[in-house]
């Protein structure tokens, strides 16, 4: 007996058994695009009275360049920290108060941020989500910047440095890839470039990738695709778009030969 292999793929999850008896399992969805370059995703399905809203930017810490790592890990902590229309500290309390959970991750490709929330709090997610992407900096201080650098680096701490073999990552992303490559870095970043970003590096970096047109939305669950273009259109459509992202060439790399390091 084969046994089955579950592979996904964009808009569809396939169950595969070996033969013709295969079954597809298909996930409808529908997209639309903003004058502003924001694209959107929405898949409608009541099978409960919950929607997940999850914002993705095409941003992770292969953007960053060298000396100023970890920045895009940062704004995993800092977008969080309230913005000028949602107190400090509020984010996670409001979703929190209307039954929800948020979180967001990193790697060295994307930045995520995400709510589940139930489905007549979907206009309160996009709310908290529209309003950190258009109106982070103006709430943005060197207080917030300070406490959040400290929080990131002692997470480095304690996941990494503190951790047995926890530093065996970061050594292997060092010797699989030269000095300069995007993926030489750790995500988390190293502590002397954390303790050196300033302020208006941080603006810099904000200004430049957490952009609509560098952004992808999707939205699924309990919701009608008609109220999530209007709510989407309400609340992100009047943000500008930013700078155009360059374009990632990529880098192949080659072994040349064994590598150890103690």
């Amino acid at each position: 007996m084969r046994t089955p292999t579950i592979v996904c793929a964009l808009g569809m999850l396939v169950l595969t058994a070996g033969g013709p008896e295969a079954q597809m399992l298909k996930v409808p969805v529908e997209t639309f695009t903003l004058p502003n370059g924001m694209r959107v995703v929405v898949h409608e399905d009541h099978s409960a009275p919950l929607v997940a809203v999850n914002v993705w930017y095409h941003v992770g810490s292969g953007r960053e360049v060298k000396g100023r790592s970890g920045f895009a890990h940062l704004f995993e902590h800092m977008l969080f920290q309230g913005s000028e229309h949602v107190g400090d500290d509020k984010h996670f309390a409001i979703v929190q108060d209307a039954g929800g959970a948020a979180n967001g991750s990193t790697n060295a490709d994307r930045t995520n941020y995400f709510e589940l929330v139930p489905s007549n709090f979907l206009e309160t997610a996009l709310w908290l989500e529209s309003d950190r992407m258009g109106f982070l900096l103006g709430a943005l201080s060197q207080a917030k910047l300070d406490n959040q650098r400290d929080v990131v680096k002692n997470e480095r701490r304690q996941n990494y440095e503190n951790r047995p073999y926890g530093m065996t990552f970061i050594r292997m992303g060092e010797l699989m890839y030269p000095d300069g490559h995007p993926y030489h870095w750790p995500t988390i970043g190293y502590q002397a470039d954390l303790t050196a970003a300033s302020l208006d590096d941080v603006k810099g970096f904000f200004s430049q990738w957490y952009n609509p047109n560098n952004a992808s939305l999707v939205v699924a669950g309990d919701v009608k695709p008609a109220e999530v273009k209007q709510l989407v259109t309400r609340y992100f459509g009047d943000l500008p778009a930013g700078p155009k992202a360059p374009a990632l060439s990529p880098q192949p790399v080659t072994l040349r030969r064994r590598l150890r390091r103690q």
